[in-house]
């Protein structure tokens, strides 16, 4: 533990967090700081908000003064720090941001991975007051990805998503010959943990408690000898959905270490094609811009070695 004494602190509620929940933004401030700590001393009245008491859910607005009690930061652990990286962006203003993140990078640390795209945006833009991601991709998969540059946009872009309001379709390749009857997957998803202790997701019934209805609409674009290059647009933002969802129809994606034909996988990689990724690709986006309400959409082109893979 550090041995530095803490401190009361007043914090200044500026732009780029005007809007958050006080619990949110002390997890943010305090770091490190388990999280049960954190809601202990809000429930103690310990967090002042303007000089009042406040609850875990007050909203907090620009100007507002929060006070910080002293609260012991562990140090940190020896824990490289993210490098500084930009990614290839596809649309930027005052707003918001869209990268095409490459495969193999996560979106953020956590689960055995230091660091991810939004750690590592941040170190290199340090001016940057807010920098928050819209929403997340597997690390496997490539594509577009949202990242917020103000609070106002993180909020109105995370409402439509919810609201199945935008448009999110993925170049997909599996193996074999996709049915073209098969147009449209309705097959609730639950999430579990399995004995390996990684979050898996698999087929549920719809009167499983846990199930999560999912619906994935489904087109072929290509067909080669081995494989179906599909176009999937999703109505519903669950986890894994798409690797699922066409793994149950019995077309597992190309190169999917998780839900995939592993033998299949495994001599595409050694072959001549040397393909060793997941060949899920998010390619286009259509969201109503958050401040002026204009309807975007946001186009990224295979990866080469994907391209390739389809174009022989």
């Amino acid at each position: 533990m550090s041995t530095d004494k803490p401190s009361v602190r007043r914090v200044i509620v500026d732009e780029g967090s005007a809007g958050q929940r006080l619990d949110n933004f002390l997890l943010r401030e305090l770091k490190g700081v388990p999280k049960t700590h954190v809601y202990r001393v809000i429930r103690a009245g310990e967090v002042r908000v303007n000089k009042g008491r406040a609850q875990a859910d007050t909203r907090l607005e620009v100007g507002d003064e929060v006070r910080i009690p002293p609260v012991r930061v562990p140090e940190k652990a020896a824990v490289p720090e993210a490098p500084a990286r930009e990614f290839p962006v596809i649309f930027e203003d005052e707003h918001l941001l869209v990268i095409d993140k490459p495969a193999g990078v996560a979106v953020h640390g956590g689960s055995g991975v230091s660091y991810g795209v939004i750690e590592a945006l941040r170190r290199a833009r340090p001016a940057a007051k807010f920098l928050e991601l819209v929403h997340r991709l597997d690390k496997e998969t490539s594509g577009l990805l949202m990242i917020a540059k103000k609070r106002s946009a993180l909020v109105n872009l995370q409402d439509q998503l919810r609201d199945r309001e935008t448009g999110k379709t993925y170049a997909a390749l599996v193996w074999g010959d996709w049915p073209d009857k098969l147009k449209v997957i309705d097959v609730p998803l639950v999430k579990f943990v399995g004995s390996d202790g990684e979050r898996w997701v698999r087929p549920g019934q719809a009167d499983e408690p846990e199930a999560k209805r999912s619906i994935s609409l489904v087109k072929v674009l290509r067909r080669t000898p081995q494989f179906s290059l599909l176009d999937v647009t999703i109505k519903t933002g669950r986890t894994h959905q798409i690797r699922v969802h066409l793994q149950q129809a019995g077309h597992p994606i190309v190169g999917d270490p998780k839900y995939g034909d592993f033998e299949k996988n495994r001599a595409l990689a050694r072959g001549p094609a040397k393909f060793d990724r997941m060949f899920l690709h998010a390619r286009r986006l259509r969201f109503n811009h958050p401040a002026t309400g204009e309807e975007i959409t946001v186009e990224a082109p295979l990866p080469p070695d994907c391209a390739k893979l389809t174009h022989p």
